[in-house]
């Protein structure tokens, strides 16, 4: 007999977070030569390989095919349309799409439950659209002295093959957390305590100035309007880089920079 879904409710209750954790924790990559470069990356775990049944024999395809075999991943074919789904690219993803499990990539409620560190730092990124602004601050934060980086799963750039060429393929290695809102990850966060910072030229306190206690995030804003007000609502804490000569403001990247080495250099 079948047992009922409904006899064990805790049980496939904890099954079904387990599994949705798990599959929020995995960074899907397209194109064969991101693909291929995040492979041959150690920090790098293949879960599962999507191809396009109707792709031609070639070398690069061959190598991926092999490599998946070494890590033991399932191979699964689609037609062009199954692919763009799982890709959510199909002009650029080549007939290629990979389920990679990374170092630093998780959930931010995953990351919460285990904190590398207390108090941690965080850079959080509200409606940041350049890829390479977003790739460049995924490799400062990795190089420097920030636990995580937290960016939204709508509303900026995702990382793509554009992403991965300007964080110089640290984006494999890097602390990124995921969350669906920003507005809602950062309210999460005050009331856990953090010390939430929207980074403002109109601010009257300078970040070298700031010396958090408490786990710390700094919310960095759109290129050219800054942090939104639905994220700036929650800043406690507003922080200005003090600027010469007339400067008004840095790009969003050179800022993540200033902070993952604030203390460090």
């Amino acid at each position: 007999m079948n047992k009922s879904r409904d006899s064990h409710p805790t049980e496939d209750s904890a099954e079904y977070l387990n599994r949705k954790r798990f599959f929020d924790s995995l960074l899907t990559v397209y194109g064969r030569k991101p693909v291929l470069e995040a492979l041959r990356d150690p920090a790098v775990k293949l879960f599962r390989l999507h191809l396009a049944d109707s792709n031609k024999p070639a070398p690069v395809l061959d190598e991926i095919i092999a490599i998946a075999g070494e890590h033991g991943a399932e191979v699964l074919y689609h037609d062009r349309k199954g692919l763009s789904r799982i890709s959510k690219n199909s002009k650029q993803d080549q007939g290629v799409a990979a389920d990679l499990q990374c170092r630093g990539y998780q959930t931010l409620d995953a990351f919460l439950d285990k904190p590398p560190s207390s108090p941690f730092r965080l850079i959080a990124l509200d409606r940041v659209t350049n890829p390479q602004n977003l790739g460049m601050i995924i490799r400062s934060a990795c190089a420097g002295d920030i636990d995580g980086i937290l960016i939204p799963q709508k509303g900026g750039a995702q990382i793509d093959s554009l992403v991965i060429k300007a964080s110089a393929g640290t984006v494999f290695r890097a602390p990124i957390l995921r969350c669906h809102s920003l507005p809602e990850a950062l309210s999460s966060l005050r009331e856990r305590g953090a010390a939430i910072c929207g980074l403002s030229s109109h601010a009257s306190q300078a970040l070298g100035d700031f010396k958090p206690t408490s786990d710390c995030v700094y919310v960095l804003g759109n290129e050219t309007e800054g942090v939104s007000k639905e994220s700036n609502q929650y800043c406690n804490q507003q922080l200005r880089i003090p600027m010469n000569n007339g400067v008004e403001s840095l790009n969003v990247a050179v800022t993540a920079a200033l902070i993952a080495f604030q203390g460090v250099v």
